[in-house]
């Protein structure tokens, strides 16, 4: 049975340096699972591979969109099945690495057929929300959906922007579309995360704010500034950084800002990594790539027995 590794765990966590050496171990490729290194505008702010990196191993879905292109989790569900059964072809093993919690359970568990949502519904939830806010979201789909809204994160505005997208493409309640049901995978899946204390991931997030402003974060940000009405640029420090060329926040605060919105990032995958009893945490003190082979080595061997 073929199988995929996911490197998978919050912002700064290391991720992408243990995959590198996992995939060079096991002779495979790398599919990147982070929905913000897709557009290639925005290599320093998303933490994108670097070009030695890229060289190193062979990575698939990272810089292949225009900021303007429309992506979901369906699409990368899609993509991501596709680039793994070619992997496969030629090797036993495929590693995944990233931290975009839908992302992964899109190809773990799979992910409900819906709509494909047309432009001039996106813009005109997009508009709501801007517009609204939170309450008008919230407001909305008391309307539209309330079994969902019931359910559903009431601060997470992307999840509540697209079941409100859904329910207006396609006529009835997103709550109806989304089952949760779980696909079954012909591939054998291990998950590994690198296991920081909360207090040095917290470090760790707040030096590599520090290194990506030295290495030109702002002048980056300063050339998608014109586009800034745009979903893909709704993100973390992209979003700080544009109050601060608007003038309506200063350099200090800004990056100050930057830091600090990593961090309940960062928490926000924690708490998803938590629910997940299949996760290996690894000693970050300790060598990590030995470690992650270790469990796939064990990982195997306890599936054959099983299998016996």
């Amino acid at each position: 049975m073929k199988t995929l590794v996911i490197v998978t765990g919050p912002t700064a966590s290391g991720k992408t340096s243990l995959a590198i050496e996992l995939a060079q171990a096991l002779d495979t490729e790398i599919v990147s699972a982070d929905s913000r290194q897709l557009f290639h505008d925005l290599p320093i702010g998303t933490a994108a591979p670097t070009a030695a990196q890229l060289a190193a191993v062979t990575h698939h879905l990272v810089g292949t969109l225009d900021l303007t292109d429309y992506y979901s989790a369906a699409r990368f569900e899609e993509d991501a099945l596709r680039i793994l059964s070619e992997i496969w072809l030629h090797s036993d093993y495929a590693v995944m690495c990233g931290g975009s919690m839908m992302y992964i359970d899109a190809v773990t568990n799979g992910i409900d057929q819906l709509p494909t949502i047309s432009p001039q519904i996106r813009a005109e939830v997009m508009d709501l929300y801007e517009k609204g806010g939170l309450p008008a979201l919230h407001e909305h789909l008391r309307r539209l959906d309330p079994a969902y809204l019931d359910k559903a994160d009431p601060s997470n505005h992307r999840r509540l922007i697209h079941a409100i997208e859904i329910t207006l493409q396609a006529g009835v309640p997103a709550s109806t579309l989304l089952t949760g049901n779980r696909k079954l995978r012909p591939f054998r899946i291990i998950k590994i995360a690198v296991g920081w204390e909360r207090a040095e991931l917290f470090d760790r997030i707040n030096r590599r704010v520090d290194a990506m402003i030295a290495e030109g974060f702002e002048q980056e940000a300063r050339r998608v500034y014109p586009q800034r009405h745009l979903n893909s640029l709704n993100t973390v420090g992209y979003k700080e950084l544009f109050a601060m060329f608007d003038g309506t926040m200063d350099r200090e605060t800004a990056i100050a800002r930057i830091a600090k919105n990593t961090r309940v990032y960062a928490k926000k995958q924690l708490l998803w990594l938590s629910k997940d009893p299949d996760v290996r945490i690894l000693d970050p003190h300790k060598p990590l790539c030995p470690q992650a082979l270790r469990f796939i080595k064990e990982n195997s061997t306890a599936k054959m027995a099983d299998n016996s």
